[in-house]
């Protein structure tokens, strides 16, 4: 009789702890949904705070200039006019170099690296130690390409600009090192972490019944590679691109260092040139008037823009790829 009678208890008991677990979940689910709800907001709030600053700043030149500075090519701080196209070029034939380069590089460390190409205690290394590139410092690398690299490509340069000087983008007298093509080099450098960590993780998520049913049907390797895993991986790689092409665009110091710092717009990659980053970080500490930091200012906002359409055009990209591939 007495555990029956302290059974009912029991069972109220139970019911309410159950209750008051489930309601301590639901206060916890909502507090997380709101704080992650705040989180979001905050980080679209400061985006477009960041906008409205850059915007505000380059008031000055944007109404003494209006759109005629994107492609106006001087640039005098004694007189006072400012144009963007020489920085403009610069950026977008830098990054642009940088990708052609680090696509093929990256694509063969990420292969490399994720089949069975090389043993997997070695594979595991190969990978970190690409991976790492990503740590050093941009002036470290911009310090090594002005020691190491610049002596290395000097005499490469001099023999292109010699032998193929009848092609504009070869036609140099006597290149010095610190021009266009030492820049992309550099950029390529410092983005093939990306372009390779990203495609690596691509690659791997690619099921593996597709790299046995290829082989089974007949096909060799690199046939496999080809038709099978690039396709199967397309739109990631793609994603790893601009994300990397993001990144060149706005990279600083090693490019301030080895692109010759020139406002002049050559075809010639071994020319020396100028990019909207090195440009601020050159001139912004010694702007003396509005104008003058207007005109930087709306030199950043340029760049913002520019980075801002690469990184929406990638997600466009990659989303129509993924609906294409379904």
């Amino acid at each position: 009789m007495a555990n029956s009678s302290i059974q009912p208890n029991s069972v109220v008991d139970d019911k309410h702890d159950i209750f008051a677990q489930d309601a301590k979940n639901l206060w916890l689910e909502q507090g997380f949904q709101w704080l992650v709800r705040t989180f979001a907001i905050f980080v679209v709030f400061m985006f477009l705070w960041m906008i409205y600053i850059i915007f505000q700043e380059a008031q000055p030149a944007v109404a003494k200039f209006g759109l005629g500075f994107i492609w106006s090519q001087e640039w005098d701080t004694v007189e006072g006019v400012y144009g963007a196209l020489p920085y403009i070029y610069g950026t977008l034939v830098s990054s642009f170099l940088a990708i052609l380069i680090a696509i093929p590089v990256g694509l063969a460390i990420a292969l490399v690296t994720s089949e069975d190409f090389l043993p997997s205690f070695v594979r595991t290394p190969v990978a970190f130690i690409v991976e790492l590139i990503a740590a050093i410092p941009s002036v470290i690398i911009g310090l090594w390409g002005v020691f190491v690299l610049i002596p290395i490509i000097v005499p490469l340069q001099t023999w292109l600009s010699e032998n193929f000087n009848w092609l504009p983008f070869f036609n140099t007298e006597l290149p010095s090192g610190d021009n266009l093509l030492t820049a992309g080099i550099i950029l390529a450098i410092m983005i093939l972490p990306t372009m390779a960590a990203i495609s690596r993780d691509v690659l791997m998520v690619v099921p593996q019944h597709y790299r046995s049913g290829s082989m089974a049907l007949g096909a060799t390797r690199w046939e496999t590679i080809v038709k099978v895993l690039l396709p199967s991986g397309f739109s990631g790689i793609v994603g790893a691109t601009m994300l990397a092409l993001g990144r060149a665009l706005g990279e600083t110091m090693a490019v301030t260092m080895v692109i010759g710092n020139s406002e002049f717009i050559s075809a010639s990659l071994l020319d020396a040139s100028y990019t909207i980053p090195a440009v601020l970080a050159n001139e912004f500490a010694e702007a003396e008037n509005r104008l003058h930091v207007g005109a930087l200012t709306y030199l950043g906002l340029v760049l913002f823009v520019v980075t801002l359409a690469v990184n929406i055009g990638a997600v466009v990209l990659v989303q129509w790829l993924n609906r294409k591939n379904k």
